[in-house]
């Protein structure tokens, strides 16, 4: 049996359905502090960036979340297929 399966647990999640529905966002900015990172979870729009969420975290959270995408990542292009990445427009940002 492999070793993760072994030690993963089954966790009960509850949330709201405004929580649950999930959020859009297509920008983001990272702060951090001696005893935290500060997430906000930005949606440019012609209207300018709005807040979508922000979600603070301890910086060994943080390392767990990147271990984590990049593991999900890898699984995703192992099936899909490469993410062709395409920079941003400069005169969009503006």
């Amino acid at each position: 049996m492999d070793e993760a399966k072994k030690t993963s647990k089954k966790i009960q999640i509850q949330a709201g359905e405004d929580v649950s529905l999930g959020r859009f966002s297509n920008s983001m900015f990272i702060g951090h502090g001696p005893e935290e990172f500060i997430i906000d979870w930005l949606l440019n729009s012609p209207t300018g960036a709005h807040l979508v969420s922000r979600v603070i975290v301890s910086p060994g959270h943080v390392k767990r979340i990147i271990n984590a995408l990049i593991d999900n990542l890898k699984r995703y292009e192992e099936k899909y297929g490469e993410i062709k990445l395409v920079e941003p427009d400069e005169q969009q940002l503006h």
